[in-house]
């Protein structure tokens, strides 16, 4: 279970992404967001955000056309 969840369904590039940097900086660290999208390049763009940040990348799934991340705050 992720400390916060933030529903970025419906909203494209770069939105959720944007979204997901204000929420996960109001995380103590070590705390995780759940990210619901979208967006089918959400994937890629997690991954990337990710990356060059380096918070980490917990889980990642899809249904039904929903993504879901669950990232870690560095």
């Amino acid at each position: 279970m992720a400390d916060k969840t933030l529903d970025t369904r419906g909203l494209n590039c770069p939105f959720p992404i944007l979204k997901t940097r204000k929420a996960i900086s109001e995380l103590p660290k070590g705390a995780t967001l759940e990210v619901l999208a979208t967006d089918p390049g959400s994937a890629e763009d997690f991954q990337a955000f990710c990356a060059t940040t380096g918070n980490e990348l917990v889980e990642q799934s899809e249904e039904n056309g929903v993504f879901r991340f669950v990232l870690r705050r560095r």
